[in-house]
């Protein structure tokens, strides 16, 4: 069977055009990520690369799935060489900082939903968890976040010390943790629980508030201070 190039496609199939005639927002993923890699194999053009590149990961489809893959998981494909695997990895880094960037606009980190919000697209798809520690000064103004810890699919690693002693070196008036749930389920675990208390009353001994801990799921968050915990 022959591959058909896109440029034998009808116009509405073929992503340049379409961008041209209808402006970008006319694009599906596919196109999207067509333009992007430009050009496919000999079985395979760039559309159909495209769809098979959206559908590679084993678990999630889509942009979540591409998102979910790592260099060498996107070098495994056929018709996906380094240049373009760093390609589709810078994108995807962009689409992640300019969402950012849209919240840095009108910051103000004074809420959990505020928080969650910022940091959403920047854990949500993360496949182990992370914790962040943020640090703020008696204004209520964030002085610096700090990943702390990566940890397993379910489970993060670090300790009371490392985190105060963080807060301290940064002169933290009060923090704010988050870690992230892989499974998307951002529902607090009994150990979530057990390691805020533990968080909580280390801070009390140093003069620190922990304002609260964050679960970060997929487009859902859990915060520890609306539910009563601290």
């Amino acid at each position: 069977m022959n591959k058909i190039n896109t440029n034998q496609l009808p116009i509405w199939e073929q992503p340049y055009e379409k961008c041209e005639k209808y402006g970008v927002t006319a694009l599906s993923d596919v196109d999207l990520l067509a333009v992007i890699i430009r050009s496919g194999t000999r079985e395979l053009n760039s559309i159909d690369l495209a769809r098979k590149l959206l559908s590679s990961h084993p678990i999630h489809k889509g942009l979540l799935g591409l998102s979910r893959l790592s260099l060498e998981e996107l070098m495994e494909i056929k018709g996906i060489g380094k240049v373009k695997a760093i390609q589709i990895l810078c994108i995807l880094e962009l689409s992640k900082r300019l969402s950012k960037r849209n919240f840095e606009t009108f910051l103000t980190l004074d809420s959990p939903k505020s928080i969650a919000d910022y940091f959403m697209e920047e854990m949500r798809h993360l496949e182990r968890e992370v914790i962040v520690l943020l640090v703020f000064n008696g204004k209520h103004r964030l002085i610096k976040s700090i990943p702390i810890s990566q940890g397993t699919v379910n489970s993060s690693i670090t300790t009371p010390r490392e985190i105060l002693t963080l807060a301290l070196r940064y002169e933290a008036v009060y923090i704010v943790l988050l870690h992230n749930h892989p499974s998307g389920d951002a529902t607090e675990s009994s150990s979530d629980l057990k390691f805020t208390k533990d968080i909580q009353n280390a801070c009390k001994l140093i003069g620190i508030e922990l304002s609260d801990h964050i679960i970060i799921g997929d487009h859902c968050y859990t915060s520890l201070k609306e539910k009563g915990y601290l």
